[in-house]
């Protein structure tokens, strides 16, 4: 990341006093005219859109706001619930107004002049002044972590006149700075600025309004033609017809739909609390079930964002650059560890340093319960600077003899070891597997402290012990996760601003392959859409990324038709975690990543996701059950009185009617803790075969109530009780069916499903045994309301066969052949193309697979 360029108006009001700081007048004229320095990112709040009506039905009044209410709430719950992690910058800077003085940052104007001292966050895009917090002229320079802008885990060493950056964190050294942009300004609020951008309806919207306007359209038409054949061909009167079509629409129309389906969310919702995954939008729920590629930050994310000991060079004991295998002894990796110890600095809060006295402190025994080893003293240490490279200790042993050690830069402490081909072509090796390596060498001789920088390279000093490898690992957890994404369907693609070597070596250890491509490839005016899409397909990840690159990659891949889920923790992941479709900020992220994000991760590692995939997929399955259940019941309820009513003449009473439009929604309630198939690849609403099955299945619905239907034989009222019972029992007994993709035997149903269901269809028994005058139903035999009982449980296994029939045999290949439209076509030959490409691209993995 290059420094910002200052604008020409702005750089005349950059020179202040760095002594006195800014006038108390001078910072409100200033504070006017850019702004506090904040910018604000806004948390979406999705609403439950309600089906309103203008019944006077009490009780279905109730059920419809009631369980709206219930979806609301849990939803504001889930927003509430991280209203304290919106955006905010450092909260207080130590500023000078005459004197230090301690701020909100926000208050911040171009021209203060703040103090940055390690551990401090950067409030504010600055310039480095040269002087150090006491106002003397310093030539230290600052180290920076700029991981949250950039990824990158190592320091960023910047000195006087370069720029650091709002959010990053000050590791060594201090200095005063300059503020040369604050707000929406800065680069983080720049970055903020590509997070507006959104999509407008959600997937599950779409959906919802699909269903209800396909379930709406058929009843309301069907409603019309018996009214007019009641008004008209009949000669019923206005009002009496007016009333019956307004009770039969009000029965068929789902108005317990969206009510249903948010329930479920709601509780699925708090289910996922449980697991640690926090979820801010309830339709992030069904869209995290259908992802099917995860785009992951690698720093923090899929390694630990801390630089740890890797395997080690161990070189030969008394090697020289004539003779490197010296004795034929080498070194052990204790005694590099050792010997790296003794030149290093404990608590110095440089990532370098840490990573070789915590690996120290691992494997040596000495310092289990002490900070020094046994037998050495360190009579002076010098630190590591800019010019030398190198840290540099005196030691002393038990029996008096003093020798130095140094740690450093590789290629520096082979020069002071007498410079070696084979050094060199090792320190070659770490590098072109991304790793960083540090040299550790001792003095050759007792007492040969000071080494004679002149003597020449054939009578060294110093002898090299061995190199150190530095890396930032996969969490432990990591590669296990990508397997099991892996098994669910889902396609891993890691994304890093890390150079591509340090990629591909965190590729391969996490076992994934090695297809990291160059983002610069993203911005490639000579390749067109079509051949960046398959680039982001093929690629398993991305290095030297930059945030517009991250959003590229989202962008590209949506457009190819994947779901993209977006893992990450930093700024720089916030306007790739708005654009994907589900945006998982995971934990220990900034608070600019948690308000971009649709789903926040309380624990760490990827492994929480897969909690939260199965579990989505459980809530999926569990809507796309009421789904079935409800257009099939709708579509078997609206034919068979339309038939009925059109044919024969034939209704329920007014209030079986609304009985049965009741009982239906309260037993399909408890769908939302059911038990449920978890599916091995991504849950996605297929509309076309949902409708299709939902047709077959109330049709055949509708043909065994026909079967039951006896107007001639029978007392009028006494058939009304019969097919009551009927409409009320077959399609509860049918959801036992909807509730997996396979045969209905293969998941067992919760206790509570099992009750519910039941309850219901004994208190429409009773109704039929008992036919109370309140709902207008005389009295059938035992024999009629158990023998309609039983045919309806042994029906579904009939209807149980159909729906697999269909599932396996349904495709939108059925569908373009059936219905051969100019845009079925198109979208057929883009299916067929892309299952080709991903052929091919199995092919091609395997083969990588078969070559490591």
């Amino acid at each position: 990341m290059s420094d910002n360029e200052i604008d020409p108006d702005l750089e005349s009001l950059l020179h202040t006093d760095i002594h006195r700081g800014l006038s108390n007048k001078e910072v409100g004229k200033r504070t006017e005219r850019f702004g506090l320095n904040a910018y604000l990112l806004e948390i979406a709040a999705v609403l439950a859109a309600v089906l309103e009506n203008w019944i006077d039905f009490g009780i279905l009044l109730f059920v419809l706001f009631g369980n709206a209410f219930i979806a609301f709430y849990q939803e504001a719950k889930a927003d509430s619930a991280l209203e304290s992690l919106k955006n905010t910058l450092a909260l207080k800077s130590r500023v000078i107004r005459s004197e230090f003085v301690e701020i909100d940052s926000k208050y911040l104007v171009p021209g203060d002049v703040i103090a940055l001292r390690r551990g401090d966050i950067v409030p504010a895009d600055c310039r480095l002044t040269g002087y150090d917090v006491s106002h003397q002229p310093t030539t230290n320079n600052l180290h920076l972590d700029e991981s949250a802008l950039t990824g990158e885990s190592l320091p960023v060493s910047k000195g006087k006149d370069a720029i650091v950056y709002s959010s990053s964190i000050v590791k060594l050294g201090s200095m005063l700075g300059v503020v040369v942009k604050t707000g929406r300004h800065t680069f983080i609020g720049r970055a903020a600025n590509l997070i507006s951008i959104t999509s407008t309806e959600g997937q599950f919207q779409r959906v919802m309004r699909n269903i209800g306007n396909f379930l709406i359209g058929i009843s309301l038409t069907l409603a019309l033609i018996i009214f007019v054949d009641s008004l008209v061909v009949r000669h019923d009167s206005i009002l009496f017809s007016l009333k019956r079509t307004v009770i039969i629409t009000i029965a068929s129309i789902p108005i317990g739909l969206p009510a249903v389906m948010s329930v479920t969310m709601a509780v699925g919702a708090t289910e996922l609390a449980k697991k640690k995954v926090i979820i801010k939008r309830l339709t992030a729920i069904e869209e995290l079930a259908a992802v099917d590629i995860l785009c992951s930050d690698k720093t923090g994310t899929l390694t630990k964002n801390k630089l740890s000991f890797d395997e080690p060079y161990l070189a030969f004991k008394g090697n020289t650059p004539d003779n490197p295998k010296g004795t034929g002894e080498q070194y052990t990796k204790h005694e590099l560890l050792s010997f790296g110890y003794l030149a290093s600095e404990n608590d110095s809060h440089d990532p370098i340093e840490d990573a070789v006295c915590k690996a120290a402190k691992k494997e040596l025994p000495d310092l289990k319960d002490s900070t020094d080893i046994a037998g050495f003293k360190i009579i002076d240490f010098t630190p590591f600077n800019s010019t030398s490279k190198f840290t540099k200790s005196t030691i002393e042993t038990e029996n008096g003899d003093r020798y130095s050690v140094i740690k450093g830069a590789p290629q520096v402490v082979i020069k002071k070891c007498g410079e070696s081909p084979i050094f060199e072509r090792v320190v070659d090796q770490f590098a072109a597997r991304g790793l960083r390596a540090l040299g550790v060498a001792r003095s050759q001789s007792s007492n040969d402290q000071e080494p004679d920088s002149n003597r020449n390279d054939k009578q060294a000093a110093f002898e090299l012990v061995g190199f150190i490898s530095l890396l930032d690992p996969p969490r432990p957890d990591s590669a296990q996760t990508i397997k099991e994404c892996n098994s669910l369907g889902i396609q891993i693609k890691m994304i890093t601003g890390d150079q591509l070597i340090v990629a591909k070596e965190v590729a391969y250890r996490l076992g994934m392959n090695r297809t990291i491509l160059d983002a610069l490839k993203l911005v490639d005016r000579e390749l067109s859409e079509e051949q960046l899409t398959r680039l982001c397909e093929k690629g398993d990840g991305f290095a030297h990324v930059i945030p517009e690159h991250k959003y590229r990659v989202v962008e590209l891949l949506q457009r190819s038709g994947h779901f993209v889920g977006m893992t990450g923790d930093g700024v720089n992941d916030a306007p790739a975690l708005k654009k994907a479709n589900v945006g998982i900020a995971v934990q220990g992220c900034t608070d600019a990543a948690r308000a971009a994000a649709d789903i926040v991760l309380l624990a760490e590692g990827l492994s929480t996701i897969i909690d939260g995939v199965k579990c989505s997929r459980e809530i999926f399955q569990r809507m796309h059950t009421y789904a079935l259940f409800r257009i099939s019941a709708t579509m078997q309820f609206i034919l068979f009185f339309f038939i009925s009513i059109i044919a024969f003449n034939f209704a329920l009473p007014d209030r079986l009617i609304l009985l049965i439009a009741i009982m239906n929604d309260a037993a399909a309630l408890v769908i939302s803790i059911d038990n449920a198939y978890i599916s091995s690849t991504p849950a996605k609403w297929r509309i076309g075969q949902l409708l299709i099955l939902s047709l077959v299945q109330g049709s055949l619905l509708m043909g065994y109530s026909f079967a039951h239907f006896s107007p001639q034989d029978y007392n009028y009222k006494v058939v009304q009780t019969i097919m009551y019972l009927n409409i009320s029992s077959s399609p509860n007994f049918f959801i036992f069916s909807t509730r997996m993709q396979t045969w209905l035997w293969k998941g067992r149903p919760s206790w509570i499903f099992i009750v519910a269901i039941l309850g219901t269809q004994f208190i429409a028994v009773i109704i039929t045994l008992v036919g109370p005058k309140v709902f207008d139903a005389v009295p059938i035999s035992p024999a009629w309301a158990f023998g309609v009982y039983f045919d309806s449980m042994l029906f579904v296994l009939v209807l149980d066969c159909v729906k697999v029939f269909v599932i396996k045999y349904w495709s939108f290949k059925v569908v373009a052949r059936c219905w051969p439209t100019k845009a079925n076509k198109k979208k057929l030959r883009e299916q067929q193309e892309k299952e080709k490409f991903n052929g091919r691209l199995k092919v091609y993995h395997k083969k990588l697979r078969k070559g490591k």
